[in-house]
């Protein structure tokens, strides 16, 4: 079965495989050719500034232990440094409770099944991300999914369900991983107002990027999440993600979220980076701003935002013009079935605000010209 699975996949042009990269600084390097990194979650360009070197300066040499953590938070992992990042997080958004975690698949692999039980409705956006699926296989609960950011046909399976359920959750990602459009959210607030819904919004995407002081888009438009996920390793340039919720919700999770209860605690350093870095995000307001100037030169709209598919139909031709970015000294990556639907294999551009704008027009150029 595996020999026959990994062959078809190589005939329909869809056999993964993991490239070697070194990153030096906005590029990277693969097979001894250095290529200009458009395919990089690292949103803010953090990576490529000083930041790393002003936070080492302010680790002392005795802070050994700060590499590594081989324990579960509820055994002996939960060190000071968790205290102090959820802190930083609970202040950030303005008190509300908030829980890191260890990466955004386990926070959005484990939350739903925790939440849910039977007796809940799960109705969740066609699109979102493959960790949300796989929370919702995982529930007790009854799920749907609703057509893509159609709130029509949301509207209508909560009439249709209404009075059925004992809670009723709608799942959504502020901005889409693959697409890079925005969810309703204000639409969806005001169906949460009406229909008396839980609304959990993964903002995986949107931190760090966008709102005010890079809280997101929920923060951006108003809207109030009783879930609220948001990863650090984008962004943020760290690892791990975090919830926002209130204490009793977060009081629940730490008693049976499984992803977080069976699973090793992050290294004391990297809780203190990411913590680092997030106390600074209020005054990146004008790398936020750099972002969307990047965005909006480089396809011509104002509502666009740093991720940006350019779409390519068939595998091959997904395939093709990655080749030919990358023969013009670009590197951005095509994007294939499960990832996407088939016949919707792209290449993803995702932008990152240490770029200047000469390399956006160039970029545009060769875009241009594979059409």
């Amino acid at each position: 079965m595996i020999r026959e699975t990994l062959a078809s996949l190589t005939a329909e042009e869809n056999l993964r495989t993991l490239p070697e990269i070194a990153p030096e600084g906005i590029y990277i390097e693969h097979e001894g050719k250095r290529y200009l990194n458009l395919s990089s979650n690292d949103y803010l360009g953090i990576a490529c500034r000083d930041m790393h070197r002003e936070f080492m300066h302010e680790i002392d040499e005795s802070d050994a232990f700060l590499l590594s953590n081989p324990s579960s938070r509820l055994i002996t992992g939960n060190s000071p440094e968790y205290t102090r990042l959820e802190q930083t997080l609970s202040d950030l958004y303005g008190g509300k409770a908030a829980l890191v975690l260890g990466c955004g698949y386990m926070a959005n692999s484990g939350i739903l099944p925790a939440i849910t039980e039977k007796g809940d409705l799960i109705l969740a956006d066609k699109l979102v991300h493959a960790s949300l699926i796989d929370g919702l296989q995982l529930c007790k609960a009854e799920w749907q999914r609703f057509n893509h950011n159609d709130m029509d046909h949301l509207e209508r399976l909560l009439v249709r369900h209404r009075g059925h359920y004992r809670n009723v959750w709608i799942v959504t990602e502020s901005i889409f991983s693959m697409d890079g459009d925005c969810a309703p959210l204000a639409t969806l607030q005001a169906l949460k107002t009406k229909y008396d819904l839980k609304l959990y919004v993964d903002e995986a995407h949107a931190f760090g990027v966008c709102g005010p002081g890079g809280r997101g888009l929920a923060a951006a438009t108003g809207t109030d999440c009783d879930i609220l996920v948001a990863t650090l390793g984008k962004a943020i340039a760290s690892q791990g993600a975090f919830v926002i919720t209130d204490g009793e919700i977060r009081e629940f999770l730490v008693n049976r979220l499984r992803t977080l209860i069976f699973s090793t605690a992050l290294p004391p350093i990297s809780l203190r980076w990411s913590d680092y870095v997030i106390r600074r995000l209020p005054q990146m307001e004008p790398w936020r701003e750099h972002l969307n100037l990047l965005s909006h030169r480089l396809t011509g709209s104002p509502s666009s935002t740093h991720i940006i598919p350019l779409m390519a139909g068939e595998n091959h031709r997904a395939i093709e013009m990655s080749k030919k970015f990358r023969e013009a000294g670009f590197w951005v990556m095509p994007i294939r079935y499960p990832t996407v639907p088939q016949g919707k294999a792209r290449v993803r551009v995702s932008l990152n605000a240490a770029l200047n704008t000469g390399a956006i027009v160039k970029f545009k150029e060769v875009w241009n010209s594979i059409g």
